[in-house]
């Protein structure tokens, strides 16, 4: 059965588009918009290779796994996905990348890559989670642990990213107390 969606993905207005109500977000980011930065894993919500940022109406943002979670779950929603983080130019050319993008490749966090954006998500929605509610910095290594625990990475083994993220929190004016 083919229905209407309509969302904001990365600040744009996208929709309405005629999707079978099957597809999985994952497939309509790829297949429908040709965004192909969110990765596909494991099709099971176990890798959050593909996760997307949500942001929501209260001013607060969680991530979701797309592979397990049909577009039509988003009608109407705001998300995130790779290709919004960086600022672009008018032409769509990449004139800086966000800091977690910095900190990942100065780090050089990732090997072949294929987890990265997810990583980078749950970063970022970390790291604005943290912007609200500053943490000790006691706890830095635990609240990295849990926001980013469950991410499967095969290349670098996560101490990098952890390593990097670790670095970005105690880096930035306001994070931790």
């Amino acid at each position: 059965m083919m229905s209407d969606i309509s969302l904001t993905i990365n600040n744009k207005l996208v929709g309405p588009i005629d999707v079978d109500t099957n597809v999985m977000m994952i497939e309509f980011l790829h297949e429908y918009l040709n965004m192909t930065g969110t990765k596909f894993g494991c099709g099971e919500g176990i890798c959050h290779a593909c996760v997307v940022i949500v942001d929501n109406d209260d001013g607060t943002s969680s991530t979701v796994r797309t592979c397990i979670s049909g577009a039509h779950a988003f009608n109407n929603f705001k998300i995130r996905t790779i290709e919004g983080h960086a600022k672009t130019n008018d032409v769509g050319e990449i004139i800086q990348l966000s800091p977690v993008q910095e900190v990942f490749i100065k780090n050089f966090a990732f090997q072949c890559g294929w987890c990265t954006s997810g990583f980078t998500n749950e970063t970022t929605a970390l790291i604005e989670k943290i912007k609200k509610s500053p943490i000790k910095k006691a706890d830095v290594e635990a609240v990295i642990s849990e926001a980013l625990g469950e991410h499967v990475c095969r290349c670098t083994g996560y101490v990098k990213y952890y390593q990097a993220v670790k670095e970005l929190i105690l880096s930035t004016d306001g994070l931790t107390t």
